[in-house]
């Protein structure tokens, strides 16, 4: 068997994010209603609403390595950085893009111009406060209860997974 312990660090966060960008959709839809065209559900859900998959993946990330690597690391260190940058992105930059968004709208709107021409942009790129500390706390509770539950029962692949 395949003891792929050494990269948990790496997978959970993975694990992570897709689950939370499911949680994502579904909260969406339920608030929205569903749309059939997955395409244009998951363009609406990309980037904002709640919760945050950016953030809980990002904080998964420190979170895990904090775990297996140790927190006196400098992987730890860096992925604090990038944690920082991420969330003040998914709030503030974003949501900078979103009132431009909004603004050109309202331009094109009262200036008559063609919707073909100057189709309507997204307002809603960015991330709530509440979103993002959703996202965070759930990427931070999900990794540790991952990690505990993988302690008690590693996961171990087959041998056909190992290419070297």
């Amino acid at each position: 068997m395949l003891d792929i312990s050494k990269y948990y660090a790496f997978i959970l966060p993975i694990i992570i994010w897709i689950f939370i960008f499911g949680v994502k959709i579904i909260i969406f839809s339920l608030k929205h209603g569903w749309n059939q065209d997955i395409k244009d559900t998951l363009a609406h859900v990309g980037h904002g609403h709640m919760p945050s998959a950016h953030t809980a993946f990002v904080l998964s990330l420190v979170t895990s390595i904090g775990y297996y690597k140790g927190m006196d690391s400098g992987a730890f260190s860096v992925a604090i950085i990038l944690a920082i940058i991420i969330i003040d992105d998914s709030i503030r930059l974003r949501m900078y893009i979103g009132d431009q968004g909004m603004y050109l709208n309202r331009l094109a709107e009262h200036l008559n111009l063609g919707k073909e021409e100057f189709p309507k942009m997204k307002e809603r790129t960015g991330h709530k406060i509440s979103e993002v500390i959703v996202g965070g706390m759930l990427g931070i509770f999900l990794t540790i209860f991952l990690a505990k539950i993988l302690e008690k029962y590693p996961l171990n692949l087959p041998d056909i997974f190992q290419f070297f």
